[in-house]
Formats: C-alpha cells, sequence, structure tokens
C-alpha cells in the first residue's frame, strides 16, 4: 500500500508542473496569434479558389452544424407532469427549452453537483495531461526560436530595489515587534492577575483580543514601511514595480496568518495563549506552523509570480509543484511522527474534562485529527496544483470561515453543556406550593437546550461545507427546498414549545388546587381524586394535538389518521364493550362522588383502602397488604366506609345469672373511660346508645351498643373500647360466657350418680434420662397437648 501511495506521489509530482504551464502559455498563445491566423487566412484562401474543395468544406461545414444542432436539442419530457416546470419561467414568450432548462436546473441535486465537480477535474486533469505532452514536444521543437537578451545591470538594478523594500519592511517589522515586547508583557500580566470566574474569563478575553490588535497593527504598520520604501526611496515619482507591491500584499496576508498561529499557542506569554497545553509544545507547533506558513506564502505569492513573469511560466509551474511538494511531504511527516503523542494528550483532556460535550468533542478529535490533517494538506496541494491563482485564497478564506464558525459554535455548544449540567432550584415556598414545578422545569430545559445543541452543531457542519465549496448554503437558503425546511422547522419548534407550556402551566395550576400549603387549604378527597383526573386526562388532550398538528406542518395528511382513529374507536366499542362499560362506570362513579382517594370500600367483594383511580378501575389494598385492580364493570355496588360519619356497633353476651341492668351500668362506666382517652375519645361524636337485650342465647344473654365516631376511625374506638369492656366486667365480677362441656354419668332411680370408672395409668419412670425434662402447661398457653407433652399417649 506505501509503494503504491509513493508511485502515485511521484506520478502525480512529474505531471503536475507541465500541467500547469499548459494554462499560462494559451494565454501567450493568443498574443503569437498574428503569424498563425496569417498561416491560416493563406490556407484558407487557397481552398476557397479551388472549386471543387470549397464545395467540399461547404458539405462538412454544413454537416458539422446538423450535428451540432443534434446534440444541443432538448428532448422532450416524458409522459406525465414534470413537476419541476412549476418552478420554469411562465412567460408567454418563454419556449418549451426554456421551461425544461429551468426544471433541470431545479431538479439538481447535490451528488449531482458533486459528480459535476469530479467530472470537470476530471476533465481538467486529463486535459492537461495532453497538454502536457504538447508542451514536452513542443519544447523538444523550440530550440530555433527566438531568446530574450539577458541585462546584468538591469537584473542587478530590479534585485537592488527588491532587497530594498524588502529589507525595510522586515526591519520595521522586528523593530515594531522588539519596541511592542513591553506592551505583549504588561498585558500578560494584567491577564494573568484574573482570579477565577466569570470575572477571570472577561479578563482574559479582553487581554487576548488588545494582543491580536497590537499584533495586527504591527503587520500594517510594517507593511506601510515597504511601501513607503517603495514609493518613495527607490520610485519614480511615487510608482512601485510590481515585485515590490507583490512582496509587500504577500507579507501583510501571511503575516496576519501568523498573527492567529501566535494567538493560538503564544509561546512565550501563557496568559494569552488560546490553547490550553504547555509552554514547550505550543512553542514547538508555533514554530513549524509559521515556517510552513512563510515558505507557502512568500513561494506562491512572490517567487512563482516573478519566475512566470521574468522567465517562463513552465519554470513558475515547476517551482510552485517544488515547493507544495516539499510542503506536503514535511506535513505528512509532522503528522505521522506525532500521531501518537497528539492523540494521547487529547484523550488526557477527554478525561480531565469537566464539561461531558468537550469529553465527548476530545475524543471524536483524538480519532479523527489525522484524517482531518491529511486531507487539509492534500486539498492544499491539489488546490495549488490546479488552481495556482486561487488556490492560497481560497484556502484562506475556507479555513478562516471553518475556525470562525467551529469556535463560535463549539463555544456557544460548551455553555449550553454547563447550563444543561447546572440544576434551577426556586424558592421554598415556590416549592411549598408547586412541588413538581421544579422536577419539571429541571426535565424540560435541559432536553430544550440539547435540541439547540443540536441545531448549532448543524448550522456548523453547514458552515463549514459551504466554506470548502461541498455544499452551497446561500442557493440551498435561497431555494424552496430550504425556505420550506426552514419555515416547516421554525413552525414545529413554535408548537413544541407552545405545548409544552400549555401543560406546564396547566399543570402548576393544578398542583396549585392540590397543595395543602396554598390559601384554600388542603383540597377535598373528592377535588383530589377530579383534579389528578383531570390532570392525566389534559396530558392525554395535549399530546395528541400536538402530535396531530406537527404531523399536519410537516406536511402529513392527517384526514386519514383521523378517520382511521374514528374507524379504530368504533371497532374498540362492538369488541370491547367490557371496556366501555368500565369507562361508563367510572365516569358516573366519580360524577356522584361514590369514592375517593383513601377512602375505605367494599368495590367487587373487596374491602380495603382505594389508593388508586383511573376512569377505568380503582385500586385497592386490603387488611392483608393484598393490592387488588376491580374494574369498575365489576362494582355492581359500591360501599363506603367514610361518608360523614361511622357507628361502631356490637354486642357483649352475659351470663343468665347476671344483673342485666348491673352489666349496662359497667358497660357505660366503660365509655366514659373511652371519652377521657386523649387517643379516642376525639373520635366520638355522640354518646353511647344501648338498643338493649337482643337476643337470649344458648348460653348467653346479647346486649347491644353503637358509638357513632368519625369516619374511618370506628374500627380503632371498638379496640379500645372491647379492653375497657372486658376490664370493668372483670372488676365487677360478671360473667362473660364462653362455650364448655359438661360431663355426666347419668344417676339411678334414687337419684345417686354411679361411680365413674376410672383406670389410672402409671407413667415410664424417665428420670434416669439425662436429657430429660418434665413439662408444664401454664395456664393461658396457646399451644397445644401435643406440643406440651400433654397428650395421651
Amino acid at each position: 500500500m506505501r509503494a503504491f501511495l509513493a508511485y502515485a506521489l511521484v506520478c502525480l509530482f512529474m505531471l503536475a508542473p507541465l500541467a500547469q504551464a499548459h494554462a499560462a502559455q494559451s494565454s501567450q498563445s493568443s498574443a503569437k496569434g498574428g503569424s498563425d491566423q496569417s498561416v491560416s487566412l493563406n490556407q484558407l484562401a487557397d481552398l476557397l479558389e479551388n472549386d471543387k474543395t470549397r464545395q467540399q468544406l461547404i458539405t462538412e461545414l454544413r454537416q458539422a452544424a446538423a450535428q451540432d444542432q443534434k446534440k444541443n436539442a432538448v428532448q422532450p419530457p416524458p409522459k406525465g407532469k414534470d413537476k419541476a416546470l412549476e418552478h420554469a419561467p411562465t412567460t408567454e414568450n418563454a419556449t418549451q427549452a426554456q421551461k425544461q432548462e429551468a426544471a433541470s436546473h431545479q431538479r439538481v441535486s447535490f451528488a449531482r453537483r458533486f459528480a459535476e465537480l469530479t467530472s470537470s477535474w476530471s476533465e481538467t486533469i486529463g486535459a492537461r495531461i495532453v497538454a502536457t505532452w504538447g508542451m514536452i514536444t513542443a519544447l523538444a521543437q523550440s530550440g530555433n526560436g527566438d531568446h530574450v537578451s539577458f541585462s546584468a545591470g538591469v537584473f542587478f538594478n530590479a534585485l537592488l530595489m527588491f532587497a530594498i523594500v524588502v529589507g525595510s519592511t522586515v526591519i520595521a517589522f522586528w523593530v515594531l515587534r522588539a519596541l511592542a515586547r513591553f506592551l505583549f508583557s504588561a498585558i500578560s500580566g494584567f491577564a494573568s492577575r484574573a482570579d477565577s470566574g466569570s470575572g477571570a474569563l472577561v479578563r482574559r478575553g479582553s487581554a487576548v483580543i488588545v494582543g491580536i490588535i497590537l499584533d495586527v497593527v504591527i503587520v500594517l504598520l510594517a507593511g506601510g514601511a515597504g511601501y513607503l520604501a517603495g514609493l518613495y526611496v527607490i520610485g519614480d515619482n511615487g510608482t512601485m514595480g510590481t515585485r515590490e507591491s507583490l512582496f509587500i500584499n504577500a507579507f501583510v496576508l501571511v503575516e496576519l496568518v501568523k498573527v492567529g498561529i501566535r494567538a493560538l499557542f503564544a509561546a512565550r506569554y501563557d496568559s494569552l495563549r488560546l490553547l490550553n497545553i504547555e509552554r514547550d509544545v505550543a512553542a514547538w507547533w508555533s514554530i513549524r506552523l509559521r515556517w510552513f506558513v512563510g515558505v507557502v506564502g512568500y513561494g506562491l505569492l512572490v517567487a512563482v509570480p516573478i519566475v512566470n513573469a521574468q522567465l517562463s511560466f513552465f519554470l513558475g509551474a515547476v517551482l510552485t509543484f517544488l515547493i507544495m511538494g516539499v510542503a506536503y511531504i514535511y506535513a505528512l511527516k509532522v503528522i505521522f511522527g506525532n500521531r501518537k503523542l497528539l492523540t494521547d494528550r487529547l484523550k488526557h483532556k477527554a478525561d480531565v474534562a469537566t464539561v461531558g460535550f468537550f469529553s465527548v468533542l476530545y475524543r471524536l478529535f483524538a480519532r479523527l485529527w489525522v484524517l482531518i490533517a491529511i486531507a487539509y494538506f492534500t486539498v492544499l496541494f491539489l488546490a495549488s496544483q490546479i488552481d495556482p491563482a486561487g488556490a492560497l485564497p481560497f484556502m484562506l478564506s475556507a479555513t478562516l470561515q471553518t475556525v470562525i464558525a467551529a469556535g463560535i459554535g463549539f463555544g456557544l455548544s460548551g455553555l449550553l453543556s454547563k447550563a444543561i449540567g447546572h440544576r434551577m432550584t426556586f424558592p421554598e415556598s415556590i416549592r411549598d406550593k408547586l412541588p413538581m414545578l421544579e422536577a419539571r422545569v429541571n426535565s424540560y430545559v435541559p432536553n430544550a437546550l440539547k435540541v439547540v445543541r443540536v441545531i448549532i452543531l448543524l448550522v456548523v457542519g453547514a458552515l463549514i461545507a459551504n466554506a470548502w465549496q461541498v455544499f452551497n448554503l446561500n442557493e440551498w437558503l435561497s431555494s424552496d427546498a430550504g425556505l420550506t425546511a426552514l419555515s416547516v422547522s421554525a413552525k414545529v419548534a413554535l408548537i413544541l414549545i407552545a405545548a409544552a407550556l400549555l401543560w406546564l402551566v396547566a399543570a402548576s395550576v393544578i398542583e396549585h388546587r392540590l397543595s395543602p400549603n396554598t390559601g384554600g387549604g388542603a383540597p377535598s378527597a373528592r377535588q383530589q381524586t377530579l383534579l389528578v383526573l383531570f390532570r392525566n386526562a389534559l396530558a392525554i388532550l395535549i399530546a395528541t394535538f400536538t402530535i396531530m398538528i406537527t404531523l399536519s406542518q410537516i406536511g402529513v395528511n392527517i384526514g386519514p389518521l383521523i378517520a382511521g382513529a374514528g374507524v379504530f374507536g368504533l371497532a374498540i366499542g362492538f369488541g370491547a364493550q367490557k371496556l366501555v362499560q368500565d369507562i361508563i362506570t367510572g365516569v358516573f362513579i366519580q360524577l356522584e362522588n361514590a369514592m375517593n382517594t383513601g377512602d375505605v370500600v367494599t368495590v367487587g367483594g373487596v374491602t380495603g383502602t382505594a389508593e388508586r383511580l383511573t376512569i377505568r378501575s380503582v385500586s385497592i389494598r386490603d387488611i392483608d397488604g393484598c393490592y387488588h385492580i376491580v374494574p369498575f364493570s365489576s362494582a355492581s355496588v359500591v360501599s363506603n366506609y367514610m361518608r360523614d360519619w361511622a357507628y361502631f356497633r356490637t354486642e357483649y353476651g352475659i351470663a343468665y345469672r347476671e344483673d342485666i341492668d348491673n352489666a349496662i351500668y359497667y358497660l357505660r362506666e366503660a365509655f366514659e373511660d373511652l371519652k377521657s382517652d386523649p387517643d379516642h375519645g376525639p373520635n366520638i361524636l355522640e354518646d353511647m346508645t344501648v338498643p338493649g337485650v337482643t337476643a337470649l342465647a344458648d348460653s348467653s344473654v346479647n346486649i347491644r351498643i353503637m358509638i357513632k365516631t368519625k369516619p374511618g376511625t370506628q374500627w380503632g374506638v371498638g379496640r379500645a373500647f372491647n379492653r375497657l369492656v372486658k376490664i370493668h366486667f372483670d372488676r365487677a365480677g360478671i360473667e362473660i360466657p364462653f362455650p364448655h362441656q359438661t360431663l355426666w354419668f347419668g344417676e339411678d332411680r334414687q337419684g345417686k350418680s354411679p361411680a365413674a370408672n376410672i383406670r389410672v395409668l402409671e407413667a415410664d419412670d424417665e428420670s434416669d434420662d439425662p436429657n430429660y425434662r418434665p413439662k408444664h402447661r401454664r395456664r393461658g398457653d396457646d399451644a397445644a397437648p401435643e406440643e406440651t407433652g400433654d397428650a395421651p399417649s
């Protein structure tokens, strides 16, 4: 592969100088047209004097004209209307050919333009290769031509005048740079005294700008000194030669480029260096880049034009080739020699970068900088060989536009990246009233800034492509496609921004109503449920309308979508009747305020706390912690235990031998203790109601009591009252009967019970067993006899 590249470079280097000289000698050939024209006219007169040759010439001319007419004829468009003809001229005098030409111009795409550009380059290279061969043969046959005599006096006089101008300009530049060194030191000291923060950035930025302006002024003053020397020291009556003017213009242009290099690297002044690199690295790159720019600039802008004017265009082409060839090889040597070092430095920059965007940028540049550098210098070399006169202006303009666009774009992207990573905080009062506003803003704003960053990077890419003539940005912006794309993008952006603001305002208002810290206080359970449902419905509505309007602005016909949605809804209505029933029942349940979030309800046979309500179902958490989702179609009956008030209703059984009134008295005593309880007393709304004896059961007399409480507290009040009743009944000796079994052995005729037949079994003596532990069941143990060892063997 390397051998092939070397062979290709050698072939290209051999052909390029001769190809350049062909373009220059074509202008000289027109100057020599006097003698050539006379020969052609004499030959034409001889042909016209002979009738046979004259008739043959006329026939050949007519045939050639007919062939040219066929080639230039415009083919009619295919069947059907050509959409591109809509952009063609519509005046009455416009011919079909003019319309077709305008239509074809509208259909030109980027791929076609790129193909035309490469085709033109190929044709140019091919033509110059042919011209090279013709030039070589012409040089071999030009031994008998006239030669211009060499005058030593004129040559040395011109050389002296040129040397005076060069010396004046260079000396003035060195003197001004030496005098300005103190100013640069003062500016650097001013920048180095800056503290951290935004003030330091402004201070250092202003110092860098002042340093660049001072450097530019020095270059312009040195160029002015050269002009003065050329006009009034060696010039005649305020005139100056072409060679001197070429040098001064080249000096200003080259030194201005070096000003940019010195601003980037600033090897002597650390505080004025735009690139954050070490001093020795900056000095290494600064020296080599300035030498490269100086050799290429002065060579192409001074040496080559002088050789073209004084010697020959062929020698000028050879000199151009030599300068650019050596510069290209040196650039490749520097690139490959520092590939690993610079890649490692860029990766280190990516590791220590505090902003994620710059970390990604450093890593991407570490992977691509070699390819970018090779492509840049390859384009510079090829442009200098294809178009020697316009190569440097094109490269300088494209490079300057690229640096400015990339610097501004990446700088803005870096600032946006810092803003994306910065979290917005609101005052405590706003967070209390609008608890979700801060989280919502911190979600929307970073995403919007990310979109803006992507747009900035796309604009930077378009400007760079336009600078290198890969993409014509001005033509695209003035075309219908460009205007349509910008218009649609702006409309879509406005729609999305309006939708986001509408949702932000609506959600904030709803949260303001839901917050207990607002002026209206905490909302009721019904308000909370309805507001949550309304917020969800509003989110779906805004999202649906936003998508529909955005699609319509992009150009999608939403009519079929709406019709399809209607058909789809009808199909759902027939195929999912249970779902429709769930939604309709849920709507009426919410309208009738049957339940709210936090209520204890019984729905579809499930009892528990309603944790979540939607338009279709209710989510219930039962007493065991199980989470149930009950669709409203199953809710034939909704039982709500949390409406207005509740009753704790129960019955207490006493033995038949106990006094009923005495038992009721102690029940009221227990209730009085319950009212004095600080936890349960405030939940009691009225005095206890004793309806009386409800049943004479098999083993007890049942007395019913009812306690009216706040909704949801009846179970806690009932548990506390049961405890107090047991305590008071035990103190009063009132028996609470419980189921028990009586063994009856029967009796004889005289009323005497027979003796019970009991067999006593002696247990095995296990005292000898060292692991034996006697088990004794205590009163109140809940263990089974098998567990305590009391069960019979």
